[in-house]
């Protein structure tokens, strides 16, 4: 599985330290930085993360920043990525499960290291359940189509 990496300034730290747990749990990565603590824009880091997973250059993104939030929001802007920022394993593990999450974000300043590991390890090591929670992620993604402005929901034909 390769997974591809980003952050900003406010989640270098964390995301060197995931990388390299990565590379040692066998994981195939690719950092795309940024790599210094210089003030950057985190919407580049997230979209060219989530462009790469939604092309299939990669199984699965993590990004990190300040909150995640701000990365969440970018990521999901891209059709075919289902990114959440979590900050505890349960939420990662059901990410997985129920909605085959593809992107991870994770907040740099207010998680601890043992504990976004272990976010990590759970998120990369759950599996998609399918049945109706496929229905469902079809239905997420239909949501990047254009609109038929003559449906007032097009969601649950």
């Amino acid at each position: 599985m390769k997974i591809i990496l980003g952050c900003d300034h406010a989640g270098l730290e964390l995301k060197e330290k995931i990388a390299q747990h990565l590379k040692e749990s066998g994981f195939l990565t690719e950092d795309i930085g940024t790599y210094s603590a210089d003030s950057v824009d985190y919407p580049i880091y997230a979209s060219r993360v989530a462009q790469a997973v939604a092309a299939g250059r990669a199984d699965r993104g993590i990004l990190v920043c300040g909150s995640g939030l701000g990365m969440c929001i970018t990521a999901n802007r891209i059709p075919g990525v289902r990114a959440v920022q979590v900050s505890e394993p349960y939420a990662a593990k059901m990410s997985r499960r129920h909605n085959d999450s593809n992107v991870l974000c994770l907040a740099g300043r207010l998680l601890g290291q043992d504990l976004a590991m272990e976010i990590v390890d759970v998120w990369l090591n759950e599996y998609f359940e399918g049945g109706r929670h496929q229905r469902r992620v079809e239905m997420i993604d239909q949501l990047n189509q254009p609109a038929d402005c003559s449906e007032p929901n097009p969601i649950g034909k």
